[in-house]
This record gives structure tokens, sequence and C-alpha cells, in this order.
């Protein structure tokens, strides 16, 4: 018989015995494998943390005693248990079953944002909300030990470590983030593993079953028991009556404790634990057999070059050309494409964990110092040291680069990764450049560029997708790249970066039509330049198009300089509402929001259908 099929919620457990949670552990990794594999997602984190989450449900009572992840990517266990294995055939598509944690989805989950190192300062709200009322409820946060580097998590530990309230935090060290976890955490975290030997042994060889467990344990010199807590551990993170023991010992203290579980990720997939970059950490769709992708796919590892490939190879040949080019990667080596980098000049690479505010001024540092540091980020993780950009790097005109990754539209991890803001908060930093590249090449000569401007900071930013055709310009308008055009055309389209692709097609459609469009590419988009602003007030009808938030992007700049002009252009911005916008894929996503080609040219014929613009081929004519 299938425990799988036959748990019906996180209570289900609670009546288990040992051999059939054995079963039901082994049971939930080979559902995680099939299912994960057939849809792409967090494999690698949700293998290794099977036992914990089990333990968890096993002990506490959700909801009533909240589970907060840190990070969301490894709850999948935890929507597996809480009744929501039928939604994995449509994990992280559209409509479908999200990949983290999702109000909406259970009254099991609390938190939905996925960005590291948070869960502690909800945990400490929550648990001051609780005493305010006259409740003990328990608050239980389980921080992955990459979001421990994290300089919020710290902030919260201060505050929390002093407060005799009920809160658990529950550290699942796995030794990794993507890759192994930056800084001087792990050797401390190590240093606990090694006066626990019997753990450390048990975790490092993934031995099952093992017996015994963590009685209290005072270390003395944890950096938590300094804090304030009381630390139990290290604990085997696989052996099931070891984690409910220490579990339990932790709620009946009534004040802070930090459990420290040892777990591996990826456990139990051999790909996974033979996979040396990440323990299959995220994964597109792949052969359960193999771990690798089918043959036919162009969408995961192996697959087509993608922008970030593209951006590796850049920052290889900008390397080589510039000496004071260093890199810095918030526990992103991998994902950012600057790991080539690092092999290649190793002492220029700097991995300094989940800590963008940290990376940021430490850029800043670099610069002062004479070097040019380029700082890879996703989009979305740049939000988070908005301050440091704007007071530590652009207060002082320090040339430091912004690599942004999964710019725009992100596709399947939704809207806390969807790096849709950049271009509305970075344009409100004085001196800030931000180039938007087209294509691969435009990639390259951009970041030279930008590392040969030592005026202030750039940034450059682009989506996480396959890379699109090579688009060579056909001429120049003072440094706007001319793409398309045609005698008496009367439409302006100005394309952001990667949305050149749909701008031309779009172009295309329409000429057939009879209307004629100019296209062209801005290059470095913010702030906008001044010839791309007298261009825009020579045609009656100008387009931009962006995969960022309307308001405060680059078409509301142009618009801005436009007015300024008293020009009588008719400007109109295709890009994203301000607004949270749910996961699905990068295609269908822009396509809902009008930025594929298609949206485009319905977009513009129906401008031109529209009394205002009547005067347009009269106007186009004179030009």
């Amino acid at each position: 018989m299938s425990m799988l099929d036959e748990l019906d919620g996180p209570a289900a457990l609670r009546s288990c015995t040992a051999a059939e949670l054995t079963q039901l552990a082994g049971e939930i990794r080979q559902f995680l494998v099939e299912s994960v594999c057939a849809t792409g997602g967090h494999l690698g984190p949700n293998l290794g943390i099977v036992e914990v989450t089990m333990a968890l449900h096993r002990v506490f009572q959700s909801p009533f005693t909240p589970i907060i992840f840190d990070t969301g990517h490894q709850a999948y266990v935890h929507k597996i248990l809480t009744g929501r294995r039928g939604g994995f055939s449509k994990l992280r598509t559209a409509g479908g079953l999200s990949g983290y944690p999702n109000r909406s989805e259970s009254k099991h989950d609390l938190v939905e944002n996925s960005h590291a190192s948070t869960a502690l300062s909800y945990a400490d709200g929550l648990s001051k909300a609780f005493e305010l009322t006259g409740s003990d409820r328990t608050v239980v946060a389980v921080v992955g030990d990459g979001a421990l580097t994290g300089g919020l998590a710290w902030e919260a530990l201060n505050n929390l470590g002093v407060s005799r309230r009920p809160v658990i935090v529950v550290l699942n060290d796995n030794g990794r983030s993507y890759s192994p976890t930056a800084g001087g955490l792990p050797r401390h975290l190590h240093r606990l593993h090694d006066r626990r030997g019997y753990a450390a042994v048990v975790a490092m060889l993934g031995v099952a079953g093992a017996q015994g467990g963590p009685a209290e344990s005072d270390v003395t010199g944890s950096i938590f028991t300094a804090m304030g807590f009381e630390y139990l551990g290290p604990v085997p993170g696989h052996d099931l009556a070891a984690l409910e023991r220490a579990l339990a010992q932790a709620a009946a203290r009534r004040s802070p404790v930090l459990v420290h579980c040892l777990t591996q990720k990826g456990r139990g997939y051999t790909p996974a634990e033979n996979d040396d970059a990440d323990r299959l950490h995220s994964v597109g769709v792949l052969d359960v057999a193999t771990g690798r992708p089918p043959q036919s796919s162009q969408t995961t590892r192996a697959g087509a070059a993608t922008w970030t490939d593209a951006f590796a190879e850049a920052m290889l040949e900008a390397g080589a050309r510039y000496p004071e080019l260093v890199g810095i990667s918030a526990a992103m080596l991998g994902p950012t494409g600057l790991q080539p980098f690092a092999d290649r000049f190793p002492g220029r690479c700097f991995d300094v964990g989940i800590a963008e505010q940290h990376a940021i001024t430490s850029a800043a540092g670099l610069a002062m110092g004479g070097a040019h540091p380029v700082v890879a980020l996703y989009a979305t993780f740049a939000g988070r040291a908005f301050d440091q950009l704007l007071l530590d790097v652009g207060l002082h005109r320090l040339p430091v680069t912004l690599s942004l990754d999964r710019a725009g539209i992100t596709g399947p991890d939704g809207p806390s990764h969807h790096g849709i803001w950049d271009l509305a908060m970075l344009g409100n930093i004085p001196g800030m450049r931000v180039a938007a590249p087209r294509d691969a090449t435009s990639l390259a000569e951009e970041l030279r560029e930008a590392v040969a401007d030592q005026r202030g900071p750039t940034a450059l930013r682009f989506p996480k997708s396959n890379l699109g055709p090579a688009i060579p310009a056909l001429g120049h308008h003072d440094g706007v790249d001319i793409l398309r055009t045609a005698d008496r055309a009367s439409v302006l389209v100005v394309a952001v970066g990667a949305t050149a692709v749909a701008a031309l097609s779009a172009a295309e459609a329409l000429a057939a039509e009879g209307i004629e469009c100019t296209v062209v590419d801005p290059r470095w988009v913010l702030p906008v330049a001044e010839p791309l602003v007298s261009l825009a007030a020579s045609y009656p009808l100008a387009v931009t198009v962006e995969d960022g938030v309307r308001t405060g992007g680059v078409g509301s700049q142009i618009a801005q300089a436009l007015s300024a002009t008293g020009a009588d252009t008719t400007l109109v911005n295709l890009g994203l509402p301000t607004a949270y916008i749910p996961h699905g894929s990068r295609t269908e996503l822009l396509a809902r929001y009008g930025l594929d080609a298609s949206g485009i040219a319905n977009a513009i014929r129906t401008l031109i259908d529209r009394p205002v613009l009547a005067r347009l081929h009269s106007k186009s004519g004179q030009r």
C-alpha cells in the first residue's frame, strides 16, 4: 500500500509507525524526482529536507504553530504533506501550483516572499504579536544555512536571542546555497559538527537510520548561545527519531532555541548527489534515469545558448582586456554566469554569500581602491540593496557595474522573482547609466563600454531566456541604433533590450498592411539621451516597448522629456502594470501583457485608428 496515497494531511503523520514513516520518506523522494523532473523546479533542496519537514509536522500543529520556510524553494515537501500533491503536475505553470509557499494555496502557507534571510524577522514580529494578545504560541522558522549569510537574518537573531519568546529556529545545514556556503559561517558550523563527530559522520556519509541523536547540547563558543539562544545539535537531519526528540525538547523550552540539523542536499537521487555544481538545485525538464535534459530539450543546461551564457563569455573577454575588472556574486556564481570568470581569474572574483547590501558597498570600496567591480545579481535582488546603490555607490559617483540577470518577466518563479522594477528603481539614482542589450554582440559591447566608463555607476539588464538572433544595426543616430526604417514611416518604435525581436516582427507584420515603422534600440536606455528625444519628436506617434513596469520606466522618462520640449508627438508606453505578476512561462506572460509581436502590432493598429492620429501620414510625409 502506498503511504503517500493514504496521506490526507499533516495530522495523519502523527499516527504512523516508524516503519511507515521510513516508507513515506522514500515515497516522497520518489514522487519529488518523478514530478520535478517532469516539470522543472527546485529538486536538490527538497530531496534534502524530507525528514526535517515530516518531523516538523509531527511535532507541531500547523497552521496554529506557523512554520516559515527560508528560502521558500525548500517547501515542496511541506506542500505535499499539506494536501497539494495533486498540483505538482502543473508546478510553476500559469494557473498551477507555485514553486514557493503561497498564501492563496493553503492555510499552512504564511509567507510567500521567497527572498532569503527574511524568516527570522517575520518570526520575531509574529511572536511579538502573539505576546501582545496574551498568547504563548510558538513560531518556527526553517532557515537554510545559506540564508544565514544575509545581514537581515543576523539583525533578527540579535533581537530574538534576548526575547525569551518561544521561537524555534531550525537550521537546515547542508553546506550550500547553490554552491558551497560562503564566508566564515560555514567554518563555525563545521566546528560545531566536529564537536559532535557522530552527527557529522552521519551527515557526510549519508548513513540512514542512525540511532541516538542530540541530547541537550550546551556547546561553549557557539555564536548562537552567545546571542541568547539555547543550542540543540547538531542533529542528524535524516534520522526522524532524533529530529523529533530535538524539536520536542525545543518546544518544551518556551524560549528561543536553535536546532541545528545536518542534511544532505539532493539526498536519495544519485544524479543530484553526484552533481558537484549545485546538487541539481534548480532544474528544467530532466530524464529521470539520467538526471540530464532529454535530447530534444532546448530549455535546460545542455540546450541553446542563454543570455547568461553570453554574459559569461563577455566577462571572460573583458577580464582579459581590463586587469582592473573584478566580479562579485551574492551566492550565485553559477546562476549569474560568473563561474567561468572565477575559474579563469580566481583572485579577482568574490562570492559574498546571500548579502546583496554588502556586495554593493564592498563594490564601492573596491572602486575607491581603483578596481572596476561587476556585481552580478538577479534583477529582483538588486532592490534589496537600493540604499547602497543610491548613497554608497551613486553619491560617490563610483564606477561600479551591475549585471542584472533575469530582468523583466522571468517566468515560473513568480512575483518575487520577476525583475520588473529595476528600470524604475535605477532611473532614480543620479548618474546611473543603464544599458539594455538586444543580443549577444550588443551585450559584449555594452559591458566593455561600462567597464571603460569611469564617470559613475552603470548597469546592464537582460532576461532569463535563450538568446534570440543577432540583430545588426542598419545605421546610427547619435548613439541610437536604427534596426529598421522605411520611407514615409509614421511610427517610431523604441525597443528596450530583448524586446527588439518582438518589435521587429510587429513592424514586419504592420508593413504588410501599409503601416510603416522605424524601430530603434537606444542601447543605453537611462537616462534618456537627447538624440532619442529629438528623433521621437519628429514622429507623430512613438511607441516604447519594455518588459518592466510602465510607471517610472524608459517610456515614462521619454514622455517627460518630450513634454519638456513641447513636442506634439503622441507617445504610448507598452510595458507592465504596477502589479505583482503571477508565475507562468515568459512566453505566456509576455503575450498576456501585450509585449509579444502580436500584442505590439495590435496596439499600434489601435493607436493609428484613433482620430487624434489622423495626421500621421501628412506629418510623416513632411519629415
